[in-house]
């Protein structure tokens, strides 16, 4: 049997009341890692949001628990920096010093150059998307890369200040970040935290850390219909939409031992949805 090592580590999963960041939380408590779930409640109405979304994350924690790992919950809006040193202080005074940090949420809303006859012309022929707007802009790049930043920042710092020797940081971005029509400023932000995550890797190599990013492919979260995952399971190579757990399985795999000799690196987790 392979031991992954990451018995007795100790974990902040954000976004993950839900999701992926659910499956992520409760693969790595099955290992052994004491997990501070991090997420924010949304309303379920709105694009692309569902009755998940608005869940806190109570039943992750208790099912955690009752497999008998380790887990605490806290509530906190990424977009604002002060979030950023709270995680780490709720963790460290709940289960000691972060040495995993998944950072999953995702702040996720459509938006377009095109103006909408075009739009109805060329992508939406069933609707219209909003602008681009300078709001639109930042509400995506203060959750998806500045927060991600400032965690890895944190992250950095702690465990250099500790003199620790060991850690893993996990990003987790998307297959349209290379742009992403109809979602440009959740693509680009996503891009930008795969920038972080190289750069972040090549400056804190030499202190015991590794970086990655999982680049999901269709996921099934409950946004996906029926009637477009049927399409994607006629053209996957494996012949399914993904799930979750899928993505969870590559975030622990990232952690563990096994993976002691990548960084830099992104892995997309897609069955074969993108080859390179």
């Amino acid at each position: 049997m392979i031991d992954p090592g990451l018995e007795g580590k100790v974990a902040i999963v954000t976004g993950a009341n839900h999701g992926i960041g659910a499956a992520v939380a409760q693969a790595l408590a099955a290992q052994g890692v004491a997990v501070l779930i991090h997420y924010l409640r949304l309303p379920a109405e709105g694009i692309g949001r569902h009755a998940a979304h608005a869940a806190g994350a109570d039943a992750v924690v208790q099912a955690i628990r009752t497999a008998g790992g380790r887990a605490e919950a806290l509530e906190a809006d990424l977009a604002d920096p002060a979030t950023v040193p709270s995680l780490f202080d709720r963790a460290e005074a709940a289960f000691g010093p972060v040495e995993i940090l998944v950072n999953n949420a995702a702040h996720w809303e459509p938006d377009t150059f095109l103006p909408e006859p075009a739009q109805r012309e060329q992508l939406w022929p069933s609707g219209s998307l909003p602008p681009v707007t300078a709001e639109s802009h930042d509400r995506s790049f203060a959750v998806n890369s500045r927060a991600v930043a400032l965690l890895m920042a944190e992250f950095a710092h702690r465990h250099i200040a500790r003199g620790a020797r060991w850690g893993r940081i996990v990003n987790v971005s998307t297959g349209g970040s290379p742009g992403f029509p109809g979602e440009v400023s959740y693509g680009a932000s996503k891009h930008a935290l795969e920038s972080y995550s190289r750069a972040a890797a090549a400056e804190l190599g030499r202190h015991g850390i590794t970086v990655n990013v999982v680049s999901p492919g269709p996921i099934q979260t409950g946004w996906i219909a029926p009637e477009l995952e049927e399409r994607i399971r006629e053209e996957a190579p494996l012949g399914r939409v993904g799930r979750p757990e899928d993505v969870a399985d590559v975030v622990v795999f990232l952690a563990s031992e096994q993976a002691r000799w990548l960084t830099g690196q992104l892995l997309h987790a897609g069955g074969g949805h993108r080859m390179w």
